[in-house]
């Protein structure tokens, strides 16, 4: 089962043996734990509940879920799966479930930008900047219309920018380090450094 959460370390590149440089982003994906595995005649359908890394100050409701598996996760995560997977409550998985060339997609929080307005949220164009102008050139504008008069719903305007789960696919594993628990990915992996991601194989 190809599936893992790791923190995002950043990026670099790596030279093949054809001299071809290849940007790849590199993932710290330590052994995860294995804390609930669920199926369809119990919960209605199959999945496995992971727990990764070292938590503190858990609750009494988490601490009580996860102590068949003898640990205290810092992140829980389920993944689903449409087999039962061969796997039971303490079993680790690792990344030496993956292999070059394998395609996976990673989910992650993309980076917050704050408050932004609608150049740069949306790519607006700026207003014109010329003799008479008031100079107000990256404001909105007008957001009505004639008919009804209310302002529509999803209508582009400045607000929070960024911060969003973002899933990128068929991202190919390009370097594995299983001694030191290390993922390369050729391309871009959303989030910042120290991010959590989830890794998960596509066939």
């Amino acid at each position: 089962m190809q599936v893992i959460i790791g923190t995002k370390i950043g990026m670099t590149q790596i030279i093949g043996d054809d001299g071809i440089v290849t940007p790849v982003t590199v993932l710290q994906a330590d052994p995860s734990t294995v804390t609930q595995i669920k199926t369809v005649e119990t919960d209605g359908y199959n999945a496995v509940q992971l727990g990764y890394g070292q938590g503190k100050n858990l609750s009494k409701s988490v601490s009580g879920h996860v102590k068949a598996a003898g640990v205290t996760p810092k992140v829980l995560h389920e993944f689903r799966v449409e087999e039962t997977p061969e796997l039971k409550v303490g079993d680790k998985v690792s990344v030496e479930n993956f292999k070059i060339g394998d395609k996976v997609q990673v989910t992650g929080i993309s980076k917050g930008k704050g408050y932004a307005g609608t150049v740069k949220r949306w790519n607006f164009n700026e207003s014109r900047n010329t003799h008479g102008f008031k100079g107000n050139i990256r404001r909105v504008g007008s957001i009505g219309s004639m008919y009804p008069q209310k302002v529509f719903k999803g209508k582009k305007m400045p607000g929070r920018m960024g911060h969003d789960q973002v899933t990128v696919k068929n991202l190919v594993v390009a370097y594995i380090d299983a001694e030191n628990n290390l993922i390369g990915l050729k391309g871009a992996v959303p989030g910042p450094k120290k991010g959590i991601v989830t890794i998960e194989g596509k066939e």
